[in-house]
């Protein structure tokens, strides 16, 4: 059987699954194809924009409320974690199964369910991942006084606590960890930090004096 594409890492979507970076979009004309017709007719244009006019968009779009909602955000589910007891080092084999038949969309099967694979092997992860809670001043102060919080390519994964106070207080991004990217790396301490060695993740457990 041959080896997976360099650029299909379907099992490593969900290790990575709401970690991702924004990425840059290029698009270009590719013509016109077919005839073309006007969105709308002016006198509906007309009628949406007279409608708009009537609404109280101070209203609708409260300045106060949008902040204050987008401050407060959280995601549900959070799985708080207890404090690393001691320091601890461990590795974590990233090979995924398929759980289903991955089609080459000629009508064939390109790679089987069953078929498994490292993402690692084709791929190198930029970031150092971070796992602390928000909610634990001395986990915070612990970051703040590491060499992690000078170092541009490490994230920040939150278990617990508000991301925008300490977006404010480290002036950098700050992310959720899910259920789903813990139990993939096996976090269940914090702090925890996570790091690629080669084709295997590296996840090391601080204990805090």
């Amino acid at each position: 059987m041959s080896k997976i594409k360099p650029n299909t890492f379907l099992g490593f979507v969900l290790i990575l699954l709401t970690l991702g970076h924004p990425f840059d979009s290029h698009a270009k004309t590719l013509g016109t194809f077919g005839a073309t017709y006007p969105i709308a007719e002016p006198d509906a244009l007309e009628e949406i924009e007279e409608r708009a006019k009537e609404v109280d968009w101070d209203k609708v779009l409260n300045k106060e409320t949008t902040e204050k909602t987008v401050k407060g955000y959280r995601p549900l589910g959070l799985k708080r974690l207890p404090r690393a007891e001691k320091n601890d080092r461990f590795i974590v084999n990233m090979t995924y199964t398929l759980t289903m038949d991955i089609p080459n969309g000629e009508g064939g099967i390109l790679y089987p369910r069953g078929y498994s694979f490292n993402p690692l092997n084709h791929m190198v992860l930029p970031n150092t991942l971070v796992f602390i809670d928000a909610n634990d001043p001395e986990q915070v102060e612990w970051f703040k006084s590491s060499t992690y919080a000078t170092d541009p390519k490490t994230m920040i994964l939150l278990t617990s606590g508000e991301y925008f106070p300490l977006y404010e207080q480290l002036d950098r991004a700050v992310f959720y960890a899910n259920d789903k990217i813990l139990t993939r790396l096996q976090i269940k301490a914090l702090p925890s930090i996570a790091i690629q060695n080669n084709s295997v993740m590296e996840v090391h457990e601080i204990a805090i004096d």
